[in-house]
C-alpha cells in the first residue's frame, strides 16, 4: 500500500505538468489525490491509527494556519489592486521611459525588497499585481513571473523573519543573526546574474504610463494599515513569538472596522466583497499540495536524506539538497536534515540556509511564491516556466558559489 501511494503522489505531480494537455485544473487534481492518500492509509494503516490521525491533525494545521494567512493578506492587495494605489505608487517611482533589461533589474529589486521586509507570500502578491498591469506580450510576461518567483524567495533568506528554514536553522543555533547578513551580497548577485540571463542583449525601449489621479484618503488609510500590520507581524513574530497569521489577522480585522468608520454614512459598505475576490484555486492547490507532502513525511521518505550526506562532500550535499526542496517543501527537508544530526561548520550551514531558501524556484511548484504565481497568471504553467530551468540552474548556482566564498572568508 505504501508503493501505491507514492505511485498516487507521483501521479499527482504528473498530473500538474500535464494540466495544460489534459485540461484538468492542477487544484483539482492535487485536491483529489491528497485527500485520497490520506483516507488509503486510514483504511490501510502501515501504523497505529492514531499515530496517522496525529500526522493529518498536524498536517491540517500547517494548512489552515497557511490559509488563513493567505486569505487576510490577499484581501489587502485585493482592495489595494481594486483601488489601483499598488500600481500608482510603483508607476511613479519608477521612470517614464526605461529599456525591458532596465525594468526588469528594477521589478527584481523591488521583489527582493518586498520579501525582506514582509513575507513571500505578500510579496508574491504585490509583484504579482503589479506586472499584470504592466500588459506585457506572453513571452516577456513569463519572464518577469520567473525573475520575480526567483527574487522573492532570495529575498527572505537573509532573515528570520523572511523564511521558515532560515528561522529553523537559526533556532537550531547553527549560525547567528550576523551570520545570516552574509546572505544579503549572494542573493543580490543570484537575482542580477538571472536578470542579466533572462533579458541578455535586450534594450527594447518601453513607455509606462503615468497615473495622475489623486489617492483618496480612505485609500491612503488602508495602505499605511497594510505597511503597519506587515511592521507589526515582523515585530510581534521577534519580540513576543506571537504568529504571523495572527496577526495578520487581527491587522485584517481592524481594517474592517477602519472601512466601516469611514464609509458608515453608506447604505453598504460591504469591505467583506473583498474576500470574495480571493482566488480559491490558489488556496484549493496549497490545500492539495501540502496534504501530498504530508503524505511523504508520514512514510518517512524523508527520513532518506542524510544518507546523500555519506555518499558526497558537505558542500555538494547541501547543493542538491536545495535542488530537491523544489519537489519536496523546504520546511522537512531541513527538518529532516536537522534531526539526523549531521555535522556542518558555519559556512555550509550558510550554504544550507541559501539552498533550502532559493532552491525551490527551480521548479514552479517548488515554493509558495511559484505556486501563487501558477495559479494567478494564465500565461504561467509548470511547462512554460520549465524552459528558463536552465538559467534559474545557473542563477541558483551563482548565490549559492557566492555564499561559500564570503563565508569562508569571512568565518
Amino acid at each position: 500500500m505504501d508503493i501505491i501511494i507514492i505511485g498516487l503522489i507521483a501521479l499527482a505531480f504528473v498530473l500538474i505538468v500535464l494540466e495544460d494537455v489534459i485540461h484538468l485544473n492542477k487544484a483539482k487534481s492535487t485536491l483529489f489525490i491528497g485527500s485520497l492518500v490520506w483516507i488509503l492509509a486510514f483504511i490501510f494503516p502501515h501504523s497505529s491509527i492514531e499515530h496517522i490521525k496525529e500526522g493529518l491533525n498536524e498536517q491540517l494545521l500547517e494548512i489552515s494556519t497557511l490559509w488563513l494567512f493567505l486569505m487576510a493578506a490577499m484581501t489587502f492587495v485585493a482592495y489595494l489592486n481594486q483601488k489601483g494605489l499598488i500600481t500608482q505608487i510603483v508607476y511613479r517611482l519608477l521612470p517614464t521611459e526605461l529599456t525591458l533589461r532596465k525594468l526588469m533589474i528594477l521589478m527584481a529589486l523591488l521583489a527582493l525588497l518586498f520579501s525582506s521586509l514582509a513575507d513571500n507570500i505578500t510579496a508574491s502578491l504585490i509583484m504579482l499585481s503589479l506586472l499584470s498591469s504592466l500588459n506585457l506580450d506572453k513571452k516577456t510576461t513569463l519572464k518577469f513571473a520567473t525573475l520575480i518567483v526567483f527574487a522573492v524567495n532570495s529575498g527572505g533568506v537573509s532573515l528570520i523573519t523572511g523564511d521558515v528554514t532560515t528561522l529553523m536553522i537559526f533556532l537550531a543555533d547553527k549560525v547567528t543573526i550576523t551570520n545570516l547578513f552574509l546572505l544579503v551580497l549572494p542573493a543580490v548577485l543570484g537575482v542580477v546574474a538571472l536578470s542579466l540571463c533572462l533579458m541578455w542583449g535586450n534594450n527594447q525601449a518601453i513607455t509606462l504610463p503615468k497615473f495622475k489621479r489623486p489617492i483618496a484618503f480612505a485609500d491612503k488609510l488602508i495602505a499605511a494599515l497594510f505597511l503597519m500590520t506587515i511592521i507589526g507581524t515582523l515585530f510581534m513574530s521577534v519580540a513576543f513569538a506571537v504568529p504571523p497569521v495572527l496577526t495578520f489577522l487581527f491587522g485584517l480585522s481592524v481594517m474592517f472596522l477602519v472601512h466601516r468608520a469611514i464609509y458608515k454614512s453608506e447604505s453598504k459598505p460591504n469591505v467583506l466583497e473583498y474576500v470574495r475576490d480571493i482566488e480559491f484555486d490558489t488556496l484549493l492547490f496549497f490545500l492539495g499540495v501540502l496534504l501530498l507532502v504530508g503524505m511523504l513525511k508520514e512514510l518517512s521518505v524523508l527520513d532518506l536524506l542524510p544518507q546523500l550526506y555519506q555518499m558526497m562532500p558537505i558542500y555538494m550535499a547541501n547543493y542538491i539538497v536545495g535542488i530537491l526542496s523544489a519537489l519536496v517543501d523546504n520546511v522537512p527537508l531541513t527538518a529532516a536534515i536537522l534531526k539526523s544530526g549531521i555535522e556542518m561548520d558555519t559556512a555550509q550551514w550558510l550554504g544550507l540556509t541559501y539552498a533550502v531558501g532559493v532552491g525551490g524556484s527551480i521548479l514552479i511548484i517548488g515554493s509558495a511564491a511559484g505556486v501563487i504565481a501558477l495559479s494567478k497568471l494564465e500565461e504561467l504553467s509548470f511547462i512554460t516556466y520549465l524552459r528558463f530551468m536552465h538559467w534559474l540552474l545557473v542563477a541558483y548556482t551563482v548565490g549559492y558559489c557566492a555564499v561559500l566564498g564570503i563565508a569562508s572568508i569571512a568565518m
